[in-house]
């Protein structure tokens, strides 16, 4: 049998302080809160109505710190520079600074918990020659 799965609901952080997490993906990345169960975990999304992946942040994940070396988001933004400058601007650490790849642009951060995160711009399709 091939394994089949129908969706990614959520991506899954593990965080110390939630109130300082929730607050660096709302105030600093702009996310919105879509869901909460106590002090133990909360939902983002891009936006209210957005029908992609969730991320979620949680407390006394079995087994999980917050860490740059597990599992990452990727996060798309239509205006790169101006996003770098963003982070930059409330004294974000890049751990990968941003690159220019042949296919995007690339940069590594890390949330306010140590978690890395991703800033992602793909290149606008080119029209052929």
């Amino acid at each position: 049998m091939r394994p089949h799965f129908s969706a990614v609901p959520f991506l899954a952080y593990p965080v110390r302080d939630m109130n300082r997490a929730c607050a660096f993906y709302q105030n600093v990345l702009g996310l919105v809160e879509i869901a909460r169960w106590e002090s133990f975990w909360v939902e983002f999304a891009i936006s209210a109505d957005a029908p992609g992946p969730v991320i979620a942040l949680a407390t006394g994940l079995n087994g999980s710190e917050p860490s740059v070396h597990g599992g990452t988001v990727a996060l798309e933004s239509p205006d790169f520079d101006a996003m770098v400058a963003h982070l930059k601007s409330h004294q974000v650490t890049f751990v990968m600074e941003p690159e220019d790849t042949t296919v995007c642009h690339f940069a590594r951060f890390l949330d306010s918990e140590g978690n890395c995160l991703i800033l992602h711009r793909i290149h606008d399709a080119k029209p052929p020659a």
